[in-house]
């Protein structure tokens, strides 16, 4: 993503003498533009507007802009704003304040800030745009310079906190009474504010030498924000006669926590959300506020590594996990007047919760609480899809499935919001999935094949999660980033974006080929301090997810996803045009999977090793024995029933179990998908309103791997895939199970397909399939009977199963 602009604008910041800054303290600064509309002027701005590390723009107080979208060193994202809404006659100000994560390297968990943001090692904010009349011709250029007045923010500190959030970058300390409480209305008086120091242009026009921060546009939408409200109080202290109830903390109502007094109220939301908090109160000067955001009540955990949790709201339970922000109150709030005279305090970056602690203790004067709300945020995803059966139980799994995906969607794809907050290969690759179905929606996911393509390494291997400023590498991970890129072809047919990334995908083939051994044609063991990571099951969670037989020789699992990953790429390769290179990967995965079936069959046990000279076995390695073709045919099934039969060896976590029902699906096995809900419905009945990490351990209560519904329902139940990619044609392929009816909708790039199927009496079988205009059908009826549907728009097909024709209504 090149520079595409000839800018004018300069980055700014803070005076030169006073640039660098200490690691783990990140510096919030705050800038601010004044300017005129002519009386009776149409006046227009449209901007384009960036930082480092966050920022958030506001024109006369509206909150227009937050960014800049996630990126990395070489692909810094602008936004471009239309302002023009929000100018009004007369003085107008811009102001923005820019949140810089100072570098920490090595990585510092906590101190370091969020894990997932690029920074550089100074901050730096960076607007262009000019005021224009309604023929365009400008009235006032506002490009960042040193017209721009700047004050660093005095008050804020920032904790690392003591869970497992430390990712995520910690939790905020802030002293009111240092804050420049309504600096970013027209009427704030900015006249001690310093100029702001121009310390980089854009671009070097003659010596092509880049600056830290080379724009490139924002490729997503943004993200969308709504005011919430909390739906019930859970519990509470101290209120005394006066029980607080839900309208004392939205609907302006306040509470006077008297001189000395302490109180402590807990929220709750609903169901899990992302969401800036946001506080009001008045009075009370240096009376303590504390807002603890936790995804679920629990016990105490077992140990370091299980969590003890149960219903999630059972609040019996007495333990809220969760670090707190932290807010003292300066006083200056007008105890009496209108809302505009309140001390307002919100946290510069989302919190992930189902339920907030507020703690307020007063001083030596009583402290007024008006209100405790948030603004939820997420990426504006468009659902599309529905699903419905006859067991009604399936209903609440779709439900929670969208809404986990949904709270693991920002600037990227998330493993989990409330952790970690980075995107992850394996999990990003099924949540794009999942994405597909639900909407047709391909921009996160395009974002996210470039971020993985951008993470590369000079020996050609990606890194596992990406944006990141703590590198990882996993490398089965970058598998499914090839993977990712099939996906896409299949659903949207888009062969520029195909031949993008084959260099990449070439560069990440030939590191997994300088891994195979000589002797044995395996792939070898991972090199030191790489990550063979397979699977969070309990059998492995000493060697932090990595088979036992890894301990004794490589990994046969690793040999299988190279081998899949090159008939992968075979397959885009032949698409692109490219078909020397799809042979040479179709004889190189033949090789390999020789050397699979000669080194790691087991006769006795009629199972693949986990190793090739390791008697341990697991699930994972039949499953991808089945998807890469080493097992094939009456082979394969054999394979999966021996599999299924033998309940001694490492079963796959709920994560990895999408992997188990496309090896279901490949044999024709898939009833056997649908006791494998339990799991999910098990769950659910904890109230969750999201899907946990893993059933083991549950240490986070929403994790995007596991909305598995999101696929299995529409892909298998319903059976709508692409036969052709792009969905040139529609392959309707229904999977009955037990139930007796489904029906529903699946986004494609074309539009809506409807189906919807029903046993009738005496083996009776009807289904209905509703397509765009233009695209042909194949129906593959439950009795192994296919019929070529015509391109018209929907179709009624109603049959005996046990027979082989029908008749068309």
């Amino acid at each position: 993503m090149e520079q595409q602009k000839n800018w004018q604008a300069r980055w700014i910041w803070k005076q030169r003498e006073t640039v660098t800054s200490t690691e783990g303290r990140h510096e919030l600064v705050y800038f601010r533009r004044r300017f005129e509309v002519p009386e009776g002027e149409l006046a227009r701005l449209v901007v384009d507007v960036s930082a480092d590390s966050r920022y958030r723009l506001f024109l006369n107080g509206h909150s227009v802009s937050v960014g800049p979208c996630k990126g990395d060193r070489f692909t810094h994202h602008y936004e471009t704003v239309d302002l023009s809404p929000y100018l009004r006659t007369g003085a107008n100000v811009l102001a923005v304040k820019v949140l810089h994560f100072t570098v920490s390297e090595p990585f510092k968990m906590g101190a370091g800030g969020p894990a997932s943001i690029w920074r550089a090692n100074s901050g730096a904010f960076f607007f262009e745009g000019s005021l224009c009349d309604g023929w365009g011709q400008v009235l006032d250029c506002l490009n960042s310079d040193t017209k721009w007045s700047y004050f660093e923010e005095q008050g804020l500190s920032f904790v690392p906190g003591e869970l497992e959030t430390l990712y995520v970058g910690g939790v905020e300390h802030m002293e009111g009474a240092l804050h420049p409480h309504g600096w970013a209305e027209v009427a704030f008086d900015d006249t001690v504010w310093s100029p702001a120091a121009e310390i980089s242009a854009a671009y070097d026009p003659t010596y092509g030498q880049l600056s830290p921060w080379p724009l490139a546009p924002r490729p997503i939408p943004p993200l969308y924000e709504v005011e919430r409200g909390f739906r019930k109080v859970m519990r509470s202290e101290g209120f005394g006669a006066e029980q607080p109830t839900f309208h004392l903390l939205s609907s302006g109502r306040p509470y006077t926590v008297p001189a000395g007094g302490k109180v402590m109220i807990e929220l709750d939301a609903g169901e899990l959300t992302t969401g800036y908090l946001q506080l009001a109160v008045s009075g009370g000067q240096g009376g303590v506020v504390k807002l603890l955001s936790s995804e679920c009540y629990e016990d105490a955990p077992e140990s370091a590594i299980r969590r003890n949790k149960g219903r999630r709201d059972d609040v019996s339970k007495g333990y809220l996990l969760g670090d707190e922000d932290t807010y003292i109150a300066a006083g200056i709030g007008d105890l009496e007047g209108p809302e505009g005279g309140l001390e307002r305090y919100e946290p510069f970056w989302f919190r992930t919760f189902r339920f907030v602690r507020l703690t307020a203790e007063a001083g030596g004067e009583p402290l007024v609480i008006h209100s405790l709300s948030f603004r939820e945020t997420g990426y504006p995803l468009e659902t599309a899809a529905e699903f419905r059966c006859s067991d009604e139980t399936m209903h609440e799994l779709w439900d929670i499935s969208v809404r986990t995906l949904k709270r693991c969607m920002h600037e990227t794809y998330e493993d989990c919001p409330f952790y970690e907050q980075l995107q992850y290969a394996m999990d990003t690759r099924l949540q794009i999935l999942f994405t597909y179905h639900l909407s047709a929606d391909d921009r996160l996911a395009r974002k996210a094949i470039f971020d993985f393509h951008s993470s590369m390494l000079p020996n050609g291997m990606l890194q596992s999660r990406y944006p990141s400023t703590f590198p990882q590498i996993i490398p089965g991970f970058s598998v499914y980033w090839i993977m990712m890129i099939h996906d896409h072809y299949r659903y949207f047919a888009d062969l520029g974006l195909v031949r993008r990334y084959l260099p990449t995908v070439d560069a990440v083939l030939g590191w997994f080929e300088q891994q195979v051994e000589a002797a044995s044609g395996l792939v070898g063991p991972m090199p030191l301090g790489y990550w063979p990571f397979v699977d969070w099951v309990e059998d492995w969670r000493a060697s932090a997810g990595v088979p036992t037989a890894g301990e004794h020789g490589p990994l046969t699992i690793s040999s299988l996803q190279y081998m899949r990953a090159l008939q992968v790429a075979a397959e885009l390769n032949d698409a692109a045009g490219r078909a020397s290179t799809a042979a040479e990967y179709r004889e190189r995965a033949d090789a390999v999977g020789q050397a699979i079936r000669r080194h790691c069959w087991s006769e006795p046990r009629q199972l693949f090793r986990d190793g090739p000279s390791a008697e341990y076995y697991s699930q994972h390695v039949q499953i991808w024995a089945v998807l890469s073709q080493v097992a094939a045919g009456d082979a394969a099934r054999r394979l999966i029933v021996q599999m299924l039969e033998d309940r001694s060896m490492p079963q796959v976590s709920y994560a990895m179990a999408f992997f188990l029902f496309r090896a279901l699906s490949e044999t024709k096995l898939y009833a056997h998908a649908f006791p494998l809900w339990d799991i999910w419905r098990e769950l659910a009945a904890c109230n969750l309103t999201t899907w946990v990490e893993d059933p083991v351990s549950q240490r986070s209560d929403c994790h995007g791997w596991g909305a598995a519904p999101l696929y299995e329902f529409p892909a298998e139940i319903l059976g709508i895939t692409p036969a052709e990619p792009g969905f040139a044609r529609i392959q309707v392929a229904p999977n009955l199970g037990g139930l007796t009816w489904a029906e529903g909708k699946v986004a494609i790039p074309q539009g809506i397909v409807q189906v919807r199927w029903e046993l009738l009496e005496e083996h009776g079988f009807r289904i209905f399939v509703d397509a765009p205009r233009g695209i042909p059908v194949s129906l593959l009826l439950p009795n192994g009977k296919e019929r070529m549907l015509p391109e018209a728009v929907a179709y009624e097909l109603a049959v005996k199963l046990q027979a082989a024709d029908g008749v068309i209504s």
